[in-house]
């Protein structure tokens, strides 16, 4: 098994030394929790000391932490959502400014292979084009629209942008320790959201690869790309998708030992105040055992927060205090 989250989702060289994109203003009214569901506050065992995890990204050692009550998006923002976010403000992500995101290379059309600009380093799966973006996922012949990726996630989007729909929509980011709270689904130290077994009776839970990466995705769950927000069994928190599909946004920045110091407080516990990082969560349907396996519930990666690509998105939470 390879240990390198490079092949998670590939950074923006340098990409942090821009100003990011003008915050949008609330759309204003009431929260929307009509697609979210209520988490009562809790404790939980968060991170795994198993010889399966990545001690260096931070999995352990596990800890009790406890979380305030929050509401949490079953499902992460779909195109269709980001799409009348983009329509009523106008909002140009990062991947718009900078004219051009990272797309998995088997998925880059005849139309679009011009549009090449480079391979990243040790990772050449990954290829950045000129012109993709959240509208136009593999390229400027491309579009959301004519792929019927309406009710999938939202992918291409930055930290930066994740925010900033948040923030139209009066939620936010969930925490890291609110998003491993919110996956396990009440399960207390299982690998996966719904147990240890990762297709139990046969069943595909997640939208994963299977095959041999990076070579061959044999797609035996359905998908060779994103799967809709919907799409697999829920965990026992009705929420979908929190293993495999996209990788989620959180709010924390990234440290793989903050969790350990004496700053570290285990209730409602948060990141590190400063950092080059934020938090992802949840692996993506480029996840594979032999390479990443990061969609395990414990797992963690990281990327700037001006980064974009084909496998990344996010869900929205909103404190309880705010709605009711």
């Amino acid at each position: 098994m390879r240990d390198d989250s490079s092949c998670c989702s590939p950074s923006r060289d340098g990409g942090g030394d821009t100003d990011p994109p003008s915050q949008s203003r609330s759309s204003g009214g009431d929260v929307n929790t009509a697609r979210m569901v209520r988490l009562d506050s809790g404790q939980f065992r968060m991170g795994t000391d198993s010889e399966v995890g990545f001690p260096e990204d931070g999995e352990g050692p596990t800890r009790d932490v406890i979380v305030d009550s929050f509401y949490v998006d079953q499902h992460a923002v779909t195109n269709a959502e980001f799409l009348s976010f983009v329509r009523e403000t106008g909002y140009t992500t990062d991947a718009e400014r900078y004219g051009w995101s990272f797309v998995f290379e088997d998925f880059v059309t005849d139309g679009n292979r011009s549009h090449v600009i480079q391979n990243v380093v040790d990772t050449s799966w990954w290829v950045a084009v000129q012109g993709a973006n959240w509208f136009r996922p593999t390229g400027p012949s491309s579009t959301i629209i004519d792929e019927g990726l309406l009710t999938h996630p939202v992918t291409h989007v930055s930290w930066n942008d994740a925010v900033a729909y948040a923030e139209w929509t009066g939620k936010r980011l969930l925490t890291e320790a609110e998003w491993e709270f919110a996956a396990r689904g009440g399960l207390e130290n299982k690998r996966y959201p719904w147990g240890d077994d990762i297709t139990p009776g046969g069943e595909h839970r997640c939208n994963i690869w299977q095959g041999s990466f990076p070579d061959q995705n044999t797609a035996e769950d359905g998908y060779l790309r994103t799967a809709p927000v919907d799409e697999f069994r829920p965990n026992h928190y009705g929420l979908y998708n929190v293993a495999g599909n996209v990788w989620e946004w959180c709010a924390d920045w990234f440290s793989p030992d903050y969790h350990t110091t004496d700053g570290y407080s285990r209730m409602n516990p948060t990141g590190p105040n400063s950092g080059t990082h934020r938090v992802m969560r949840g692996g993506s349907y480029l996840c594979h055992r032999s390479w990443c396996n990061r969609y395990r519930v414990a797992a963690r990666s990281k990327n700037t927060p001006d980064s974009s690509a084909g496998n990344v998105g996010f869900r929205l939470a909103v404190d309880t205090q705010r709605v009711e």
